[in-house]
């Protein structure tokens, strides 16, 4: 018996055996080398399902593919090498592997031409970051282009040569503390605003009719009305009218930069460096036009640093003027620039697609994803690997083999957002705002968030902060740095929506990192349009009767929000056959105001009505509208309603507004008791009150 056992291993076990498991393990070791090679890139997660692609394609490729070979030009029976062994194993079991059986050989040939092309398909997918869907249009696999994030600095506008894809969320201007100075109608109307200032305490916005308004606290003319007064009331800024801004920057003077949609270059404020870049060191009062050295010249995007300025043409050549004490304009030398200089040496001949500010330092990405850096670099904000200023453009080596789409810049240190998703910075670290975990200045570009899964789409950094921020595909809002006196100092997940919101709530000062664009559709969140649609009758498909009054309303809304209701329609009630409801046990106020909570979460009822909508309440057993119910009734109690409030709270049993209302009523008495309510009470109510506020000492001298 032991013997047969032996020989029944050792026909299992043959060299065949040996091979195959060899085989299959070096094919696994194979896929497992591509992966860590393909897939350096990718999350942990992602790596290993590229192992098993990579595995999956070499044996569909090299052992099926073989099979499909040999009965193509033969059969597996009449072949003799190491392949046809293997597959001869197959044909132990069904011998149609070995004499090419139609239906066999098909169905391998699929398995190797789709299956295994299919897997190099999802390997590129993945190593790409590629998202694939079904096009309604061709009727195929469709790869939509990578989103890309937004130019860095205020609302640049990109050149035209390479369209990009915003990432612009819905902004709340109110929470930028000046913007509740407004009033409602008057923020409705806003379309681009950016709030800036040593203190944030100045502010320009753009209207629907692209009319431009200043206010706030004017330091140095920033506001450009003509007058060094504040004024709190929004100023319009006549000059400007009708001239479609494109992008806007801020110094910390401050002064301002403005580009319209026809090119043209406005700049008003500080000027003690030239920085307005009109040729002499006055304050600008209002705007004016910088023209020197620009005819011609299309003015797509502007960056502001302390006190020295950039502009970017249509064309990608940057000019740069105002302070030069460490070679921020870029021009070989410290001397101050009085008027806008095109930027050479290392940019000649090369196109510019962004530009941004530190304080004292400038930096530009080129169409091929290249870096360069100019001005102050003390604290290695410029990435060039040495902490030496540099009086003309640098280009950042570590930066070698990346695409950069984005830069930004905050008071010295920097931000780079690669094609791929890839965050990098450098510079400053004081207050963490690199993101790397500690507080040591870097001066190379050092990757930051690489553990997370989900490419970044966005960064944000500001000249006037220390404040980092960014946002991911799946909209996740990232910041660090200096954030409200805290140092932050690695990537902290806020429940934010956007990058500007961080800057809102939590940089110092409290200034937008750029231009905001109002978002005036018809887009409606989920709540606005229940809101909207209940009691409408173009949509209901059910009606409340109450009163010879309808209320329109939706079957699915109630049984999601209503156990009641999820009762009523889903057991076979009358009522679910129904297309009108006759209540007669609520009133109409009652009723419909049961009915709009359901849809907006919201009660909106005098305390007298609320009683009734209470009694509901505790019927429907809706726990939190009866806790709603005793708010309002808490709030509108007065010595006339009080004691019928009481009963009203004894009747539902609604233990915490009894105890609410008794108190009341004790501590108001003798006006209480003169009330029409308290004696038209029952008999019963009115002893048992009496004996309790007895109890508590109420009648005592």
């Amino acid at each position: 018996m032991v013997s047969a056992a032996l020989k029944d291993a050792q026909s299992l076990f043959t060299p065949v055996t040996v091979y195959s498991l060899l085989a299959c393990a070096a094919q696994f070791a194979v896929g497992y080398i591509l992966a860590q090679i393909w897939g350096r890139k990718c999350s942990g997660t992602d790596r290993w399902v590229l192992v098993w692609l990579f595995y999956d394609a070499i044996v569909h490729i090299t052992l099926e593919g073989p099979f499909v070979y040999m009965s193509l030009v033969g059969t597996v029976a009449t072949s003799d090498n190491i392949f046809a062994e293997l597959w001869k194993e197959y044909g132990k079991a069904d011998e149609r592997w070995l004499h090419s059986d139609p239906t066999i050989v098909s169905l391998e040939l699929l398995t190797v031409v789709l299956d295994g092309i299919l897997a190099l398909v999802l390997v590129y997918a993945i190593v790409k970051d590629k998202h694939y869907s079904v096009s309604g249009d061709s009727g195929g696999l469709t790869a939509p282009a990578s989103p890309s994030p937004v130019p860095p600095v205020l609302t640049p506008t990109p050149p035209p040569r390479r369209a990009r894809v915003r990432y612009q969320a819905m902004v709340d201007v109110g929470k930028w503390p000046l913007f509740t100075l407004l009033g409602a109608q008057e923020v409705s109307r806003i379309r681009q605003a950016c709030v800036f200032g040593t203190s944030a305490n100045e502010a320009i916005y753009i209207t629907q009719d692209d009319e431009v308004f200043v206010f706030g606290l004017n330091c140095s003319n920033c506001l450009g009305t003509g007058d060094s007064q504040s004024t709190m009331v929004p100023k319009k800024l006549d000059f400007l009218r009708g001239k479609k801004v494109v992008s806007l920057s801020y110094g910390s003077g401050p002064h301002v930069l403005l580009a319209t949609e026809g090119g043209e270059l406005f700049a008003w404020g500080h000027n003690g460096y030239s920085q307005l870049g009109n040729g002499t060191t006055n304050q600008g009062v209002s705007p004016i036009l910088v023209s020197t050295n620009l005819q011609n010249k299309k003015i797509t995007q502007v960056a502001c640093g302390s006190h020295h300025s950039l502009a970017l043409t249509h064309d990608g050549e940057v000019f740069a003027w105002g302070y030069n004490n460490c070679g921020q304009v870029g021009s070989g030398a410290t001397a101050n620039q009085p008027t806008p200089r095109r930027v050479t040496n290392c940019l000649q001949g090369k196109v510019v697609m962004g530009i941004a500010c530190g304080q004292t330092s400038s930096m530009a990405v080129l169409d091929n994803g290249e870096v360069f850096g100019w001005g102050y670099n003390g604290n290695g904000q410029l990435g060039v690997g040495n902490n030496g200023n540099q009086l003309t453009p640098c280009r950042l080596a570590a930066l070698q083999g990346l695409c950069v789409l984005q830069i930004a810049s905050g008071y010295a240190h920097s931000l780079a957002l690669t094609d791929e998703g890839l965050l990098y910075a450098w510079g400053a670290n004081t207050y963490g705002q690199l993101g790397t975990g500690n507080k040591s200045n870097q001066l190379s570009p050092v990757h930051i968030m690489a553990e997370k899964e989900s490419r970044i789409v966005e960064i944000a950094a500001c000249h006037s902060t220390h404040t980092s921020a960014c946002k991911t595909q799946s909209g996740q809002v990232y910041m660090w740095g200096q954030c409200r006196g805290q140092s932050i100092v690695l990537p902290h997940l806020t429940h934010f929506s956007c990058t500007d919101d961080v800057f809102a709530c939590f940089a110092t000062p409290s200034v937008m990192w750029r231009l905001l664009s109002m978002e005036h559709d018809d887009f409606l969140t989920v709540a606005q349009s229940l809101r909207k649609e209940f009691d409408s009758p173009e949509t209901a498909d059910l009606k409340f009767s109450l009163d010879g009054k309808y209320i329109h309303v939706h079957k699915a809304v109630l049984k999601i929000r209503c156990e009641h209701f999820r009762s009523m329609f889903q057991s076979h009630w009358t009522e679910d056959m129904k297309e009108v409801i006759e209540i007669d046990q609520f009133s109409y106020p009652v009723y419909r105001s049961f009915l709009e909570f359901l849809y907006t979460d919201n009660v909106d009822l005098p305390p007298e009505d609320a009683i009734g909508l209470l009694d509901l309440a505790t019927s429907y057993c809706e726990n939190r509208l009866k806790r709603l119910c005793q708010h309002i009734i808490k709030r509108g109690i007065t010595v006339e309603n009080a004691f019928s409030l009481l009963s009203a709270a004894v009747r539902y049993d609604a233990e915490d507004l009894e105890e609410f209302c008794f108190k009341f009523c004790v501590n108001h008495l003798t006006e209480v008791t003169q009330t029409a309510a308290f004696w038209q009470i029952d008999g019963n109510m009115l002893k048992e009150f009496i004996c309790r506020a007895s109890r508590c000492g109420a009648f005592k001298n």
